[in-house]
């Protein structure tokens, strides 16, 4: 296998020259709500405006985000998600895309600002702690069941990331807290949570995003048991990454059978859609960084 680690540096380039776009974003969406939120109809009329430029310098970014992915594909002659600074990079270009996509709902547009803000976050710690040099791969990964197992894992992670951050608008709407708070930073807060739809429709959301990561989520369960069946001969072996996976499936499939048949909706449901998103986060960074076994692809050791 050919490595070009020489391109794998332009790719990094290429992610650099993306957060930069994404901190522009950011600050753009940033501006949007304080316009949004103002009490002068002056600002207020400006954050269409406002918006429409966040939303073309995230088009940027994801441009460039992208091309930084495929270029680091290219340098490594597979696919690029083989260890942390991989997963992180192609996962973050997906949940920027999915969110793309998801733009002509209203509470997803307005959630524009922790988007951006979480890529940025990922894009990071790539690139500052969890980057690597382009490798060939260990015997095990060398598999189609690479390409399947780990792309559906990324989509069902980018559908949760966004049904998160709704969870997240919906408790910080919903917290009795905020409104006894002073403060101009919080009168603020408030004001741009009021900007949200109706609590209703903030975790109907939620539960649609939730309901396709676990559709997602269950296939990815399913497709690394019969990748670990041709791996090593067994479908199931207790591996500390195979436990953390149906502990997150086990999670939400109990998020969804409370919310459709318990009556578990409000704070409740929220609460146990972000324990669950902690759990895939734990999953990635600790369990990848500090434990041991055959699914620990860190790149870092």
């Amino acid at each position: 296998m050919i490595l070009n680690e020489e391109l794998s540096q332009v790719s990094l380039l290429f992610v650099y020259g993306a957060m930069a776009f994404y901190t522009f974003a950011f600050l753009a969406f940033v501006a949007q709500l304080s316009r949004l939120a103002s009490t002068k109809q002056e600002s207020r009329a400006t954050a269409t405006g406002v918006e429409k430029l966040g939303i073309w310098l995230l088009i940027i970014a994801a441009l460039g985000h992208g091309a930084g992915v495929v270029l680091r594909g290219i340098s490594a002659n597979r696919v690029p998600w083989a260890n942390m600074y991989e997963f992180s990079i192609t996962g973050s270009f997906i949940v920027i895309m999915i969110y793309l996509l998801a733009l002509r709902i209203r509470e997803v547009r307005l959630i524009a600002t922790f988007i951006s803000g979480f890529t940025l976050l990922v894009l990071g710690l790539a690139t500052s702690v969890w980057y690597v040099q382009v490798k060939t791969l260990m015997p095990a990964l060398q598999s189609y069941w690479l390409v399947i197992h780990v792309l559906v894992a990324v989509l069902a992670t980018a559908f949760f990331t966004i049904a998160a951050a709704l969870a997240v608008v919906y408790l910080l709407r919903n917290a009795s807290w905020i409104a006894k708070v002073k403060g101009s930073l919080f009168g603020f807060v408030r004001r741009v949570l009021e900007l949200f739809p109706s609590n209703d429709k903030l975790e109907k959301s939620a539960y649609r995003f939730n309901i396709i990561g676990f559709i997602l989520w269950s296939f990815t369960l399913i497709a690394g048991a019969i990748w670990a069946e041709r791996a090593w001969h067994r479908y199931w072996g207790w591996d500390t990454k195979e436990v953390w996976t149906f502990i997150i499936w086990t999670i939400y499939a109990g998020y969804l059978h409370a919310n459709a048949t318990r009556g578990w909706t409000g704070k409740r449901s929220a609460w146990l859609a972000l324990i669950g998103f902690a759990a895939i986060i734990f999953n990635f960074t600790i369990v990848n960084l500090f434990f041991k076994g055959l699914h620990v692809y860190s790149g870092l050791k």
